[in-house]
């Protein structure tokens, strides 16, 4: 810089920075240290306030380039970091933690948080400038605007993306996105259906709906497995439904969540049965979808979630509140009616029940379709209160015969 001078110390590659104030025998230097990255062909520097610092960093650092663990900072901005992962999701260049491309849906999802979130105010920021205090001041900042946690992690997503990339492909050397304390929400909401009231909410649908409900508590499929569900993966003599796709509303057909969602799910008797006369109700097969509302065209959500409602006993009035949102409300239609479930809510109660009927890990994960055995735990492992009954009997039969021993 401009009136600075530079004095070589008793290391090489560590220097004396003298400034303007460096006058009379009075020095308020700082020290530089260097390291040359051949595959950069560049220097790595840093400014310490002591030569005991700089020459500790400079030994760190020497050490890691050798090693191929360290490169010059990059003056890549977030803006371009941006740009060039969305262009990589897109064209398969950029793929997930399991290896797989990004779904079209978490394309559009990380597009707009960086777009509406993220980009306007860490765009113009180098990588390299991008720290920790910075991404907590993001942070705050959208908590103080009024987004919930879910939001907020949803949309730091991306960054962390980002910073993740360019660690691995040796542009940065710190991750500031790693350990943050993020605000944390009331969770999700955990409804489950038991056996019994499962059977009640579906003997209350239309048989037409009664089919794709059946499926998602008795075969834990997801919502876009069911909608892209075709009669051709639905094999009732061997009792299996393969899964292999999912619906995206913009893509069509696409791959599964993950390689572990591309599985086989046995048939229960129950769910089988339910199938057969959906089939020859409907008079489909082969390519047909299962639940179409035509065989080409996948249900509607909002459709089913309507449908189900109001035959569970609810109906749709306009909000008291005429400012307020919604504009209508669901309020009970007769004083029996049912409590209201989701499609991923009755997966939810799915996965619970295989934990109930004694599945072991591997099987419990291979059904539902997920990854890893502590994933489906944390989220699915809810015991129902008649499941404490059954745990007192075997615990009380094995201490018994524990006593009965003494």
């Amino acid at each position: 810089m401009a009136g600075q001078t530079m004095e070589k110390t008793r290391t090489a590659g560590v220097y004396r920075v003298h400034g303007r104030t460096c006058r009379g025998g009075r020095c308020s230097c700082s020290y530089q240290g260097s390291v040359y990255s051949p595959r950069d062909s560049k220097l790595i520097r840093k400014h310490f306030d002591s030569l005991r610092e700089a020459e500790l960093w400079r030994g760190e650092i020497r050490g890691a380039v050798d090693r191929g663990e360290a490169r010059a900072q990059t003056r890549k901005t977030v803006d371009a970091a941006a740009a060039e992962l969305i262009a990589g999701m897109k064209n398969g260049t950029r793929l997930n933690r399991s290896g797989r491309p990004y779904k079209p849906s978490t394309i559009r999802r990380y597009e707009l948080a960086l777009r509406l979130h993220v980009q306007p105010a860490v765009g113009h920021l180098r990588l390299v400038d991008v720290d920790r205090g910075r991404v907590r001041e993001l942070i705050r900042r959208w908590t103080l605007a009024g987004h919930d946690p879910s939001s907020i992690r949803n949309e730091l997503d991306p960054l962390r993306v980002i910073f993740r990339e360019a660690i691995e492909d040796g542009e940065i050397t710190v991750d500031p996105t790693v350990k943050l304390t993020l605000p944390q929400g009331r969770g999700r909401r955990e409804r489950v259906a038991d056996r019994t009231e499962a059977q009640t909410l579906i003997e209350a649908l239309s048989a037409p709906q009664r089919a794709l409900w059946c499926c998602a508590f008795y075969g834990g499929l997801r919502r876009g497995e069911l909608r892209a569900l075709k009669w051709s993966d639905v094999d009732l003599e061997g009792g299996a439904i393969r899964v292999s796709r999912t619906w995206d509303d913009v893509e069509g057909h696409v791959a599964t969540k993950s390689e572990a969602g591309d599985r086989s799910v046995p048939l229960a008797g129950m769910l089988r049965r339910t199938l057969v006369e959906h089939k020859l109700a409907s008079g489909r097969g082969g390519g047909d979808l299962v639940f179409g509302r035509t065989p080409v065209d996948p249900f509607v959500s909002s459709t089913v979630n309507l449908c189900a409602k109001r035959a569970w006993g609810w109906r749709q009035v306009r909000n008291p509140d005429a400012n307020a949102r919604p504009r209508t409300i669901w309020v009970k239609a007769r004083e029996d009616a049912l409590e209201p479930i989701t499609l991923h809510e009755a997966r939810h109660s799915a996965a619970s029940y295989l934990i109930e009927a004694g599945l072991n890990d591997l099987e419990l994960t291979a059904t539902i379709g997920h990854s890893d055995p502590r994933t489906t735990k944390a989220i699915y492992g809810h015991l129902f209160p008649d499941s404490r009954a059954t745990i007192t009997t075997k615990l009380d039969a094995y201490l018994g015969g524990a006593e009965e021993a003494m």
